[in-house]
């Protein structure tokens, strides 16, 4: 896939000393700087960041940490409380060193670019994330489930359950919402049926099951 190519110098003038436009902020970092002005603060997530914003920026983490080493580092991780969203986390960057611009920031404009033009920068974490979201998903519902029903089920059980479910009625692990895929109560109730940890009888007995949401 090809990427836009950014026009660095443009994009340094914009974003050189962006933080003194932001409202009601205070960048107490600042004081200790001398050259305040030629940095730039960028933000990659937030608390309720999703899935592929968490993923994304874990890549610009770790595509940016060459420069975050050293006394006088040009990328440095920021963490700053806000009113809507509890805390947003990204980093400060200095544009300019000697009047030209840092190779830190020409990779930030890269990570950019091609987030723009694609919006997942590493496919192979951002899956990782789903399935690890959705496994945490059904060991909920699970649990859940298990103390209704009074079954008892095996250790990790839903690896099994994700499996089945993979194999018979995999529409339930559709992310929908970038959160992980949470399949319904009667979707993990017929893997738990299908796996031999709970009776049809012990289901029917106990009534028809309504289906579950996300707490």
């Amino acid at each position: 896939m090809t990427h836009t190519i950014p026009d660095i110098a443009a994009l340094a003038k914009e974003a050189a000393g962006n933080w003194r436009r932001f409202g009601s902020f205070a960048w107490f970092r600042a004081r200790e700087l001398a050259d305040a002005d030629n940095w730039t603060i960028v933000y990659t997530s937030n608390r309720d960041s999703g899935l592929m914003e968490q993923s994304n920026a874990v890549a610009i983490h770790n595509a940016l940490l060459p420069f975050m080493k050293g006394k006088n580092p040009d990328v440095v991780e920021e963490s700053h409380s806000h009113w809507a969203v509890g805390h947003v986390d990204g980093f400060s960057i200095r544009v300019y060193r000697r009047g030209k611009t840092t190779k830190a920031f020409a990779k930030w404009c890269e990570l950019k670019a091609r987030r723009d033009d694609y919006p997942i920068l590493d496919e192979d974490d951002y899956y990782a994330c789903q399935s690890e979201a959705a496994l945490e998903n059904i060991k909920h519902e699970g649990e859940r489930l298990a103390r209704r029903h009074a079954i008892e089920l095996p250790g990790d059980f839903e690896h099994e359950v994700y499996w089945w479910l993979s194999n018979n009625d995999d529409a339930q692990l559709d992310d929908s919402d970038d959160r992980g895929a949470y399949p319904s109560e009667e979707a993990v109730l017929a893997a738990f049926t299908a796996l031999g940890w709970l009776r049809n009888q012990d289901r029917q007995v106990r009534g028809p099951e309504q289906g579950s949401k996300r707490t």
